[in-house]
């Protein structure tokens, strides 16, 4: 496998994609009425569940120990983001000052600024992954060449 020959270029080209579609929608949305929102964020659930079903069928399915580590990773992961999201965010902030609704709202807006910077330290992750990824090929190549200079 030569990882030079741009082995990475498909996921980076899918995760600049992913990207350009949040970053549209969030827009869109923005300027959006309630219903809209509403019916985008139910078919955003969706999809979620939709990837959610797909890393546990990866989990239970994969021939690879390493595969289905990471898969269980971010199923685990994806869940426990969930039920934050879904069930305890409420307790977690709690003012006098605002109504509950205000503080459900404030609460998922930190919620959802945590999300993006987790995103972001997975891209880094990433980088540090396929860089690890190159230096472990590049060193067999190099230990390639000096066996194969050798005579026997």
């Amino acid at each position: 496998m030569k990882l030079k020959e741009g082995m990475f270029a498909i996921k980076l080209y899918e995760l600049e994609q992913q990207y350009g579609r949040t970053q549209t929608r969030l827009r869109l949305c923005q300027q959006e009425d309630h219903p809209k929102i509403r019916q985008e964020l139910q078919k955003t659930a969706d999809e979620y569940r939709e990837n959610e079903l797909m890393l546990q069928k990866n989990v239970e399915g994969s021939r690879s120990p390493a595969v289905a580590a990471l898969a269980r990773a971010q199923l685990d992961y994806f869940q426990r983001a969930r039920k934050i999201l879904e069930q305890d965010l409420p307790d977690y902030l709690c003012s006098e000052i605002n109504t509950p609704s205000e503080n459900q709202a404030e609460a998922t807006a930190l919620y959802a600024e945590y999300a993006i910077d987790f995103a972001v330290q997975s891209m880094r992750y990433a980088l540090l992954s396929v860089l690890k990824a190159m230096d472990l090929q590049m060193n067999s190549e190099e230990k390639e060449k000096k066996e194969g200079g050798k005579i026997r």
